[in-house]
């Protein structure tokens, strides 16, 4: 990847996605970072036939009727077999049609309780039209983008298409290995074989480097502890950055520590503002029904975008479509005021609380309803004060961040920002610390696309680069060795075999202690996964998983090739490979015969 002309960085965001680009060639042959970053604006289709060519792609598809392809209203300037559209007028043509409107798909990428190879999205929409994976969806979504810079930027030039070029595209930092490895299948199904991954919070912390030029060592300094804070369309994701001295006496930067996934951001706030307006339209006697109701789901996100604009008005005007004299009568009016979301998300989402004060249990009814597995409790801020109390140092204290870098469209809002730095600081305060500092960033929708093609840079040797790795362990179930007991399920172990930290393109091998691997039949793999445990290595095992910060990931179901039934003397081997994707290798003892196991499955329910 040191030899293509453009590093572009994409941020396949749940609400909007953005590409940004460097061009080397305009790059000095010797300095490759004063190179420019730009922004690529994406050609779309923002009214029935209009196109423009704006810095965000709305990530939305609808489902196109029959004969609305071949129709002006959807007509593209490059050729293609379209069954969905994208973008701006997607999002708004499909507020109107919601049952043929795809929102989201990247949570439900991330979702383990679905098949996220089976076509299932829209999730309400209609049985008798055609539905998407939500592997599917993102691959349509990133086509979009590939299909309009071969438009604008390669023309006749096939070298300069986006599929041969440096790609790096972000995932959120608490994506496990199977979200992961299903991100790069969609990039690869949208034609994207020559990717590497990198965190959204990373991304996002490159920006600012970026933004600051040299100038970024005055900003922070050794000891400092800079919280990434990422709130975005479809989850909330925390990353420590700790700043430390190297032996050149130069600033050094690792992420130490990435939070649980959580499914809460924009899609709960767009929800619970819904609501809010059917309630006081019910007050009015004006009754929706679930068709109406998604369609203001819809509206009530774009309200939110455009009122947390720079730009944004004091209101936005709602409007709901009627649906027959049983319900409705004629189209529905109503608005939106920026003082009436940032108080109901102040209140619901971001409370004042204390660091002791913990996100609240679910509940455990005996029949839920399918569907994203969102987090129990909206409360952001006790989802932070969990985070950073389980990170401590080594004398076992709780080490808050000094600094703060915001990320995500719901931090555009001023007033979400300033209760984040409050919360910070009084959490500071009662541990007789500093108040936090603020590290200001640019435009919070470009920053990830933005920093993710300047740690292209970094990876050809221009520029700062962050030391990660892997952002949680991974362990694999193992059946203790022990006499069967009549009506005793025999307890399982947790073998390590992949530890936080660990670098990509990295790989290690535990050879000190053999296991039976069962080959020729049907088996199941138990794969658990950890953020808290930074300290076990590999081939590690530990007894009562399941109270000792570990939880349950996915199964592997397989039959690997061999006699039915043999045990195969083993030990395993592990690879992060360079684009970001975990690889699990059994190794036989007495020959060179290996066993790969895949972890792009469908996950258990």
């Amino acid at each position: 990847m040191d030899d293509t002309r453009y590093i572009i960085g994409i941020d396949l965001g749940t609400t909007n996605s953005v590409a940004a680009y460097i061009d080397t060639s305009e790059a000095d042959a010797e300095n490759l970072a004063d190179s420019d970053v730009r922004i690529f604006k994406i050609p779309q289709l923002t009214q029935s036939g209009v196109l423009e060519k704006l810095e965000t792609l709305p990530s939305f598809l609808y489902m196109l009727e029959d004969g609305e392809a071949d129709s002006t209203a959807f007509q593209l300037p490059w050729p293609g077999d379209r069954k969905t559209a994208a973008g701006v007028y997607a999002r708004d043509r499909g507020s109107e049609v919601p049952h043929r409107l795809i929102a989201s798909s990247k949570s439900w990428l991330c979702s383990p309780a679905v098949d996220r190879n089976a076509p299932i999205l829209p999730w309400e929409g209609s049985e008798k039209q055609g539905k998407l994976s939500p592997v599917q969806a993102s691959a349509a979504v990133l086509a979009h983008i590939r299909d309009a810079w071969n438009h604008e930027m390669a023309g006749q030039d096939r070298s300069l298409n986006l599929e041969n070029q440096a790609v790096y595209l972000t995932v959120p930092a608490s994506f496990d290995a199977v979200a992961r490895q299903l991100t790069v299948k969609a990039a690869e199904a949208a034609g994207l074989t020559n990717i590497v991954l990198i965190e959204e919070p990373q991304a996002a912390f490159y920006s600012w480097i970026d933004q600051s030029r040299d100038k970024w060592r005055d900003d922070v300094e050794k000891g400092d502890m800079v919280l990434v804070c990422d709130i975005g369309g479809g989850t909330s994701d925390f990353s420590l950055i700790s700043v430390q001295e190297g032996d050149s006496g130069q600033l050094e930067l690792e992420r130490v520590a990435v939070g649980d996934h959580l499914l809460v951001g924009g899609d709960n706030i767009d929800l619970t503002l819904s609501y809010h307006l059917s309630a006081k339209l019910k007050e009015k006697g004006q009754k929706l029904d679930a068709w109406q109701m998604r369609g203001l789901i819809h509206s009530c996100r774009k309200a939110k975008e455009v009122l947390f604009s720079e730009q944004g008005s004091d209101t936005y005007p709602i409007t709901i479509l009627g649906r027959g004299s049983g319900l409705i009568k004629g189209t529905i009016k109503t608005e939106l005021a920026r003082q009436t979301i940032e108080r109901i998300i102040l209140e619901g989402f971001f409370p004042q609380c204390r660091l002791e004060d913990r996100p609240v249990s679910a509940s455990s009814p005996g029949l839920k309803d399918f569907g994203l597995s969102y987090a129990a409790d909206p409360c952001i801020t006790k989802h932070l004060a969990a985070f950073l109390s389980a990170h401590r140092n080594g004398q076992g204290d709780v080490q808050l961040p000094t600094a703060v870098v915001f990320n995500g469209g719901v931090m555009k809002s001023p007033v979400l920002r300033n209760r984040i730095l409050t919360t910070l600081s009084d959490w500071r305060e009662s541990l007789g610390q500093t108040q936090i500092r603020w590290i200001d960033s640019r435009d919070l929708d470009l920053s990830v696309a933005w920093g993710a093609a300047c740690y292209g840079m970094a990876a050809r040797g221009d520029g700062i680069r962050i030391r990660s790795g892997l952002g949680r362990s991974y362990y694999m179930a193992i059946e203790t060795a022990m006499p069967a007991v009549p009506g005793m399920v025999l307890p399982t172990r947790a073998l390590c075999i992949a530890p936080f930290g660990m670098e990509e393109g990295s790989g290690a091998e535990s050879t000190d202690r053999l296991y039976n691997l069962v080959v020729g039949q049907p088996v199941r793999f138990d794969i658990m996964t950890s953020s808290r445990r930074h300290e076990d290595a590999v081939g590690s095992v530990i007894d009562n998983w399941e109270d000792n910060d570990i939880e349950a990931l996915t199964t592997i179901e397989t039959t690997l090739d061999g006699e039915d039934g043999t045990l195969v003397p083993v030990t395993f081997e592990v690879r992060l490979t360079e684009v970001g994707t975990l690889e699990f290798w059994a190794c036989a003892r007495d020959d060179d015969k290996k066993w790969r196991l895949e972890l792009n499955v469908r996950s258990k329910d």
